[in-house]
């Protein structure tokens, strides 16, 4: 993949959201997170591991720094690398590590998507894959407190998954990542 603008990215990431995260109700704490300024948005350009390990913890650092009104949320996108699904997995466990060795693993959730996400277990042309599909590879941030509270204002909060999946299933898995591949057709022309 050759490198992308942020511009476009970001573009693409705010189409995801409100095309896949919001409208299909993917993850019912979204919607009021998508116009607020709390969201961030950051676009890593790193293109090799050694400077994804720093912008991943300058990023760490940032939302550790910052309010909750600040920033709520984050959404650390990688467009330049990591393309392959176990290269993804790999940083991944890696972010991970790092959360445990600062401390930080019981004040933040890392979420993870990428174009290429497979459930373990699950049938690989699954369209239940999508539901945790997104246009480039990206970690999403979350803060333990907040994902706590939001938990308590949805009813069975465990059924989420059972329900996205059976959503996803329905729509059919040519339907789903058409929708998703249309985000970024305009990359492609």
């Amino acid at each position: 993949m050759s490198v992308v603008e942020s511009s476009s990215v970001e573009k693409h990431i705010r189409a995801w959201l409100q095309s896949f995260i919001v409208e299909l109700n993917l993850c019912p704490f979204a919607r009021p997170l998508i116009a607020d300024p709390a969201l961030r948005i950051n676009v890593c350009e790193a293109n090799n591991i050694e400077q994804l390990h720093y912008a991943f913890l300058a990023e760490l650092d940032l939302i550790q720094q910052s309010s909750e009104g600040e920033i709520a949320t984050s959404l650390f996108v990688m467009p330049n690398i990591l393309h392959s699904f176990e290269d993804y997995l790999d940083f991944l466990g890696d972010a991970e590590a790092m959360l445990q060795e600062l401390a930080l693993d019981s004040t933040f959730q890392l979420a993870s998507f990428h174009p290429q996400y497979l459930f373990d277990g699950e049938d690989k042309n699954s369209a239940s894959h999508f539901s945790n599909r997104s246009p480039y590879p990206l970690i999403h941030f979350l803060r333990e407190e907040m994902v706590t509270a939001a938990l308590k204002n949805i009813e069975m909060p465990q059924q989420i998954p059972e329900r996205n999946i059976a959503l996803l299933e329905g729509m059919g898995r040519e339907t789903v990542a058409a929708r998703l591949n249309a985000l970024t057709s305009d990359e492609r022309k």
